[in-house]
């Protein structure tokens, strides 16, 4: 078949106010470049004209300047889901200008097929090639785009010739039945491959194709400060201590690892180890230090979604192809963060929180209690499935000013049942095994930091009974004397009762 090349300002044309786009990619990677980018600048000038214009994005996960950077500074977004981490859309959702409903990673793409949110009019795809009968390759994201282009009315393809077409063999594109025709996902070690490298559309859906010729832009992770690389020894010790008990087999177990400096620190340390042995990762998102725990045989295998590889770690990757082709392997949202596998498999899970609370319970979202910060992303999807569920945090931030170890948490997120393993930069809380008063002593004593710990002792005691000890009046002290004071160590109980 014969495609229709355009630009992507005709593309744009196309696309309607009250559209719904569900796009590729997982974090920038494989994000659309270009037609995005055109459709800001048409809500610009509808907006000019005094017509309303936005548009409904679906996603894998996060994306960039390119998609909800430029739309959201030209209003352009009205719901968005189920993951977002850039500036410009954060401050539209906590003004209520975008409509944002954070959802478990996993379970985007099978909801949009269970039509719990209406049609998809476009799917939008990067991708390095397609064939003239429909087959699509992918580039280094993949998200839940598989359902996205199943689902959409009409598809355009953006052709990125950034990305080498000997990419192919790095995908695994696999969509499970719907109930009630589900079977077991066929994934028993993280390296199984399962599905396809190419994703088959109809062609006769796909109306236009777009030439675009960019990198990722994604910026390498700064050097760890002193406090990431004191949070990724503690991760570090305490799943050697693990390995020395026995609890984890002598063939150690695959990671999940969460994004940032401290998951950089993390795995730089395990690449340092030499009693941990070489591991595999069955994660959602691969980072530069992947790349180099692979070429140092460290890391033998990478199961994944997307490759957020900064720019020059990318050009790495593409120079070496024949050497990471059988090495990393990215799949859709809803496998690589699958509850079937993650528990099938005994992933160790390694995620960070905003705070955490003295009985064990995590806040991943919400600046104290409202603001959204990203997302849920992918960590209940691991936290609740894994192995060993480990949650980091800095035991301070703001010099201080606010304690990340506080009485009752201003948004769960994550509940006690679902937290084994707390560690900050003071130290390790492992909470398996223990009721709450005993979660909250262990939290206390090792991961709150030292200017805090007798305000959090002083809370525990004053507690009202109960298996639980809350003191309701003064749950929220913490948080709401940063309201006023802007400092947390001017808690005075006191003023509550």
């Amino acid at each position: 078949m014969a495609y229709n090349f355009i630009t992507a300002q005709e593309a744009a044309s196309m696309i309607n106010n009250g559209d719904t786009l569900g796009l590729s990619g997982f974090t920038a990677p494989g994000n659309p470049k270009a037609i995005l980018e055109e459709v800001a600048r048409k809500a610009a000038r509808e907006h000019e004209e005094g017509r309303p214009y936005k548009v409904n994005i679906f996603t894998g996960a996060s994306t960039n300047d390119h998609v909800d950077g430029i739309l959201s500074r030209n209003d352009a977004i009205n719901m968005r889901a189920p993951y977002q981490n850039t500036p410009d859309l954060r401050k539209r959702i906590n003004a209520h200008d975008a409509h944002y409903f954070d959802r478990h990673l996993s379970e985007m793409a099978q909801e949009t097929r269970y039509g719990f949110y209406g049609k998809v009019n476009y799917a939008i795809i990067e991708a390095a090639d397609i064939t003239e009968d429909g087959h699509i390759l992918l580039g280094c994201g993949l998200g839940n785009i598989p359902t996205y282009a199943r689902m959409a009315d009409r598809i355009f393809v953006e052709i990125n010739e950034a990305l080498p077409t000997s990419i192919r063999g790095m995908h695994d594109i696999y969509l499970p039945l719907d109930p009630p025709n589900r079977t077991e996902i066929p994934i028993f070690h993280a390296n199984d491959r399962i599905g396809s490298s190419l994703l088959k559309i109809d062609p006769a859906k796909v109306a236009g194709i777009v030439r675009t010729n960019s990198l990722d832009g994604v910026k390498p992770f700064t050097e760890p400060d002193e406090i990431s690389k004191q949070i990724g020894s503690n991760v570090v010790r305490f799943l050697l201590h693990e390995y020395r008990a026995g609890r984890i087999p002598k063939e150690f177990l695959p990671l999940q690892s969460g994004v940032g400096n401290v998951a950089n620190a993390v795995l730089y340390d395990l690449g340092e180890s030499t009693e941990i042995p070489p591991f595999m990762m069955y994660t959602e998102v691969i980072q530069d230090a992947v790349l180099e725990l692979l070429m140092k045989g460290k890391c033998t295998f990478a199961s994944t979604c997307s490759m957020t590889f900064s720019d020059e770690t990318e050009k790495k990757l593409f120079a070496d192809l024949d050497f990471f082709h059988d090495k990393i392997l990215m799949r859709p949202a809803e496998i690589s963060n699958n509850p079937e596998v993650i528990r099938r498999l005994g992933v160790i899970a390694m995620n960070t929180a905003l705070e955490a609370d003295i009985f064990g319970c995590v806040n991943s979202t919400h600046v104290l209690g409202t603001r959204m910060m990203n997302g849920i992303g992918g960590s209940g999807d691991f936290t609740r499935n894994a192995y060993i569920s480990i949650f980091s945090c800095p035991s301070v931030t703001k010099g201080g000013l606010i304690s990340n170890i506080v009485p009752m948490v201003s948004h769960p997120d994550h509940s006690e049942h679902s937290v084994d393993i707390l560690i900050t930069d003071q130290g390790i809380a492992d909470l398996r095994g223990k009721d709450p008063v005993q979660r909250a002593e262990a939290i206390i004593e090792n991961c709150a930091n030292p200017m805090y710990r007798e305000l959090l002792w002083d809370y525990l005691k004053m507690g009202k009974g109960g298996q639980t000890p809350h003191s309701l009046a003064a749950a929220f002290a913490f948080h709401c004397e940063f309201a006023n004071s802007g400092d947390m160590r001017n808690v005075d109980y006191s003023k509550y009762f």
